[in-house]
């Protein structure tokens, strides 16, 4: 972001996003004091705005001994649905990609790139959005750009973000880390944001009473690994859902993985959504959900500690590795038999996230 002055802030005129606002002049810095600044408080009163974010390396090395760094995209339509919008979606997004790998988020950037034409109250909702989501994750916004393109050349509002975080010194989590007997949890139902976002978009005239699982889960996993310090991966279930996510751990870690169809929380409301247009909850994309695989001798602790935590009441053993079948996920049905879980081919719901 540039540099501004000292001086009261300074408020947007207009009712919508107009090129004016991303040329560098008193327009853009109208939209980024007003919009921006003030939602993310992202410096100390009475300081300026400099173009980099700069982070005490003591602090950040006082929590561990490696830092975690990401970034992702969101390109979600429509911006605004059951349960959250593309702000909260960011955030949440980055926040779990560092939990996942142990890293305890600090600081996160936030990019956006603005359609013409935008509604500046839209683009309130959405900083505040971001804002809460980053105070209830217990990081900071602490540096962003804007830009604003004209009409047609994005659709409506596209957002990038980067974190920082740090991670706890003796812990190595890695999706070929699992070894045969361990077993595989995840902290909640399956296929809600997925369902969500396709009810919201309102092309097929069918609803579902279902809202998006999209939450930050660093505070859960931070339970989960002290409970049981020997968890060997976590990752969240996004995009490919939890099939994509079975499927990449049994081919890195040389492992086949069993599942129990029956053990895996589904909501009905998302069954019967995904019955009748024909969907695999398997493969529905979530923003809430975290697959562990945890050492058999520690399984009981990190299940009681996911279920202690409100984003994982619902927490189920639903499988465990195996030596047979290396790279391959067999599924046991309720009905005696077992099918084979691939990978997704294609993508069933595109711009979930």
């Amino acid at each position: 972001m540039t540099v501004l002055p000292l001086r009261p802030p300074r408020r947007v005129r207009h009712e919508t996003v107009t090129l004016a606002h991303g040329g560098g002049g008193s327009a853009m810095r109208d939209l980024v004091e007003d919009v921006f600044v003030s939602a993310f408080a992202v410096h100390e009163e009475g300081q300026p705005l400099e173009d980099q974010a700069r982070l005490s390396l003591a602090e950040l090395m006082a929590r561990g001994d490696r830092l975690a760094f990401t970034t992702d995209s969101f390109v979600v339509d429509p911006l605004e649905f059951a349960g959250g919008d593309i702000g909260k979606l960011a955030v949440c997004g980055t926040v779990n990609d560092l939990a996942v790998g142990g890293a305890v988020p600090v600081a996160l950037s936030c990019a956006v790139v603005i359609e013409e034409g935008m509604a500046v109250a839209t683009l309130r909702r959405i900083a505040a959005s971001i804002a809460r989501t980053a105070r209830e994750a217990g990081v900071r916004v602490v540096t962003g750009d804007t830009k604003v393109v004209a009409r047609g050349a994005c659709d409506k509002l596209f957002i990038t973000t980067s974190g920082v975080g740090v991670i706890r010194t003796g812990l190595d989590l890695g999706i070929a880390r699992a070894r045969p007997g361990d077993v595989v949890l995840i902290n909640g139902p399956l296929g809600d944001h997925g369902a969500a976002i396709m009810a919201a978009r309102g092309e097929l005239a069918v609803s579902a009473p279902v809202a998006s699982d999209c939450a930050p889960l660093n505070g859960m996993i931070g339970a989960l690994l002290d409970a049981a310090p020997g968890t060997r991966l976590i990752r969240d279930a996004t995009r490919g859902g939890l099939a994509a996510v079975l499927n990449e751990m049994a081919e890195a870690s040389n492992i086949g993985v069993r599942v129990a169809e029956s053990a895996i929380p589904i909501r009905p409301e998302v069954r019967g959504f995904c019955d009748l247009l024909g969907l695999d909850p398997l493969y529905l994309g979530n923003e809430g959900v975290a697959v562990a695989v945890v050492p058999p001798e520690q399984a009981d602790a990190a299940l009681a500690a996911l279920r202690a935590h409100p984003l994982g009441v619902l927490a189920a053993a639903i499988g465990t590795a195996t030596a047979e079948r290396p790279g391959r996920v067999v599924m046991d049905t309720p009905f005696g038999g077992t099918r084979i879980v691939d990978m997704l081919v294609g993508d069933p719901l595109p711009r979930i996230c």
